[in-house]
């Protein structure tokens, strides 16, 4: 081959150029990028005004002021969703790495998931309040902490269950390459628990609408601060029980909804494709058009190019790890007298702290109310399996088969997301009126409501898994010729029981949570209340009883603890152990 033919002076130069001059996707990319940055700079100067200004403009329910409304939830349900972000892949990465770690991390997170929002507001509204005097920014930041503790549980369980169960030979993989562990981190853990990441997310996302209502109203002593926002137009909504105004808020909750799924989650879906743990490639893949305009867009990608490469360096640096211990301290550390000690501390520091609780509750409640709690934390028990075992029999067979039609889960999602973000507390008014008029038990009827918000976890991980189930197995399937309860019993179950334990627990510590709203409900001069942990929690916050919520907080943490160590704990050790991708 002649070289002067080959190449051509100036060539490189030339085609540097025609990389700089913007095509037609440069246009919509950046009209989308600069809308962001205008509404975004637009909420934030409201959060610096002073506290005063928010009386000035009370919450209104005329319908012209949701768009504004909509705008301001969205960036803080945004901040809280990007905060669980990084508190679910440091939390869930030391509890799934470290042993010991696992011991204190995991129980508290079922604790932390089982303790209501409200109970969270209780103790920190005043210390962001204090941060910040006198400045809506105090404010916003207790609601987006409080969103943040509706969605942070559930993504960490994600980051957990997939370190859990990454696959032997991938982790021989790193070894044989000699990542340190840092590398390995970035380069094989993350991108194995990408997929099921994206779901948990979106089901985070969805699952802080139902607490926005409670986020958005913060009480302090005596005064309660209406952040303006989606949810305090639904909270004023149903205290003038005006139906038109919480239709006008669905509307626009289902809008945003739809801009999140295709600005947001639907470019993830598709992108989080490529890490798929697979051998041969999937018959269809998920696409987005959003994905599609910034891939093609020659300016806007050459912007975000210094961001990847810099991100590629951060993933690619060679962390020294700390200086290793003397020998004689290493074996100490990882002897079984080390763990029996580290284990006697956790449980004299838990006998304590149970202890301590039960002095303050018990120092006006007498044992025999006691019992009765306690009687009344088994009702809810029973609930809770109910539910979750009729919402396993719905839902795995619907997410197998969206997890395995991408095509189909395009469509779907936009809806699943809805659903789940569809506030279930407006279903309660529905739920009183029925009971009443057709005299229904309330113990029984009050209960599905418990699982209105929660059932979705189910769902979204199960999805997860279908979806980042190996094509190469489902080939294998089909060509030993696996059909019917086989293949349910020997395939696509194994595969998926790791996201679906993720979903069960998360959604049965959700419906202990929700039973405080779903076990007792009001309409007007109408309540029907059922027997349960969670209504008497609720009559005790609204009474003002500080030591009997406490108190009825302490025994749901309890039940919330033992059902999760007894049970899905070691059925998730199980499948950790026995039925990995390998």
């Amino acid at each position: 081959m002649n070289l002067q033919t080959s190449f051509q002076p100036g060539e490189g130069l030339r085609s540097f150029s025609r990389r700089l001059v913007p095509s037609f996707w440069d246009l919509p990319a950046f009209a989308l990028l600069l809308g962001a940055f205008l509404l975004v700079a637009q909420a934030g100067r409201e959060t610096l005004q002073p506290l005063s200004s928010i009386a000035l403009s009370p919450i209104s329910l005329d319908p012209t002021a949701l768009p504004h409304y909509a705008l301001l939830t969205t960036l803080r349900m945004l901040g809280a969703i990007l905060a669980s972000l990084a508190f679910a892949l440091t939390y869930g990465a030391l509890a799934a790495k470290s042993r010991r770690a696992e011991m204190v991390l995991v129980p508290l997170l079922d604790i932390l998931q089982s303790v209501p929002v409200l109970g969270f507001l209780s103790f920190t509204v005043a210390g962001f309040m204090a941060l910040f005097p006198g400045q809506i920014l105090g404010v916003e930041c207790a609601a987006i902490f409080a969103i943040f503790t509706s969605q942070a549980w559930n993504m960490a369980f994600s980051i957990y269950q997939s370190l859990k169960t990454l696959p032997r030979d991938l982790e021989e993989v790193s070894l044989s390459f000699r990542l340190s562990p840092w590398q390995r981190f970035w380069r094989l853990e993350i991108p194995f628990a990408m997929p099921g990441l994206v779901w948990n997310t979106m089901m985070s996302m969805s699952g802080g609408w139902f607490f926005v209502v409670a986020a958005e109203a913060i009480s302090v002593g005596p005064t309660t601060i209406s952040l303006p926002g989606i949810g305090s137009y639904v909270a004023l909504a149903i205290d003038h029980r005006n139906l038109g105004a919480i239709g006008w808020a669905v509307a626009t909750m289902l809008v945003i909804i739809l801009i999140y799924d295709q600005l947001l989650f639907r470019p993830l879906v598709a992108w989080a494709e490529k890490f798929r743990f697979e051998l041969s490639a999937a018959s269809s893949v998920p696409e987005s058009w959003f994905l599609n305009l910034i891939q093609r867009a020659r300016l806007f990608r050459m912007l975000l190019h210094p961001v990847g490469d810099a991100a590629r360096a951060l993933a690619a640096l060679r962390l020294a790890p700390a200086t290793p211990l003397p020998a004689p301290f290493r074996r100490v550390w990882s002897s079984r007298i080390f763990d029996f000690a580290w284990g006697a501390v956790i449980g004299l520091a838990s006998i304590y702290a149970l202890w301590q609780v039960m002095t303050f509750a018990t120092g006006e409640i007498h044992l025999s109310e006691m019992l009765h709690v306690l009687l009344l934390g088994f009702a809810t028990l029973l609930r809770v399996l109910v539910l979750i075992a009729l919402a396993t029999l719905v839902w795995v067979p619907i997410g197998v088969w969206i997890g395995l039609r991408p095509r189909w889960a395009e469509r779907i999602q936009p809806l699943a997301q809805f659903l789940a973000a569809f506030p279930a507390n407006l279903m309660f008014p529905l739920a009183v009126v029925a009971i009443v008029k057709f005299r229904l038990d309330p113990d029984i009827w009050l209960s599905p409501l418990m699982v209105l918000g929660t059932q979705w976890y189910i769902l979204f991980n199960v999805v997860a898994g279908a979806s980042a189930f190996p094509n190469d197995l489902k080939e294998a399937a089909a060509t030993f010729r696996i059909r019917g309860w086989g293949w349910w019993r020997k395939v696509i179950l194994p595969g998926i029981m790791p996201y679906y334990l993720t979903g069960a627990i998360t959604a049965s510590g959700g419906s202990w949570n929700a039973s405080i709203v779903a076990e007792i409900a009001s309409w007007g001069d109408k309540t029907v209340e059922a027997h349960g942990l969670g209504a008497y929690i609720a009559k005790m916050t609204e009474a003002g009883d500080f030591p009997r919520v406490v108190l009825g907080i302490a025994v749901m943490s309890i039940f919330v603890v033992l059902l999760n160590r007894l049970f899905w704990r070691r059925l998730f050790a199980y499948t950790a152990r026995n039925l990995r991708l390998d």
